[in-house]
């Protein structure tokens, strides 16, 4: 198994594309450490993780705002693992698709805290754990459709992933000596909870799944792969899977 003896953490894993990355690295052999609000929801992902790969998870139920959580979280991993090998930064929120100027200050708060801050929180906790790792990997869900591109109504959530992009492109120069990788993952239209509140009238059935996803996420967790600081966009790499990578 590719992944055999990694320790993985993932956010946002109790369900959507979170849930099928926990589940796809625990079939490659890594223990999860799943990071999530739900209890019932990890306890139901960890039944899952255990008939895919006889093993357990560690489920860490808290809010990823919760930053003095996220902090103690790096050393009970230093004093268990004293490494991290995966990061899968993927918890999210979209908040109201709205003009910018009806976005309230609470919300816009809550989509810089959940779609930046806590990425930051969660890099100056884990760092040290990822560069211990011989091959550290780190990836951040990214949205460069709306990040780049400016559509109207969505300008909160678009700054929030702006942002987070500018913050992630940073770091990967920063360790880039290092054996750890930093990269963003961008999904696109992918049959979620969180697609389905976007586009409430679009046909989910005709979307991929997060399963899709997941030979491109396990692409950019491998050890062998070493590109740094990119942003894998799914729908490209689908197009053209043998020439993505350089």
């Amino acid at each position: 198994m590719m992944l055999e003896g990694k320790v993985a953490v993932v956010t946002g894993a109790s369900r959507g594309i979170g849930k099928a990355t926990a589940l796809a690295l625990a079939k490659e052999g890594a223990h999860i450490i799943a990071v999530a609000r739900t209890v019932g929801a990890l306890e139901a992902l960890d039944d899952e993780i255990k008939a895919v790969s006889g093993n357990a998870a560690t489920l860490i139920p808290l809010d990823i705002t919760d930053f003095d959580a996220l902090d103690r979280l790096g050393g009970v991993i230093m004093e268990k693992y004293g490494k991290l090998d995966i990061l899968i930064a993927n918890a999210g929120f979209l908040a109201d698709i709205t003009p910018v100027s009806h976005l309230k200050p609470k919300t816009f708060d809550k989509l810089m805290n959940v779609n930046v801050t806590a990425n930051y929180r969660l890099i100056r906790s884990l760092d040290p754990l990822l560069r211990a790792a011989d091959h550290g990997r780190a990836v951040f869900m990214g949205s460069s459709n709306v990040a780049r591109n400016p559509r109207h109504f969505w300008g909160g959530y678009a700054t929030s992933k702006a942002a987070l992009e500018c913050l992630v492109k940073t770091y990967a120069q920063e360790i880039e000596r290092s054996n750890l990788r930093v990269n963003i993952l961008n999904p696109g239209p992918i049959r979620t909870a969180m697609r389905a509140k976007a586009a409430p009238g679009e046909d989910a059935s005709k979307l991929d799944t997060p399963e899709d996803l997941m030979p491109l996420m396990m692409q950019l967790c491998s050890p062998e792969f070493n590109d740094n600081g990119i942003v894998a966009d799914y729908k490209m790499w689908k197009e053209d899977k043998n020439n993505f990578f350089f």
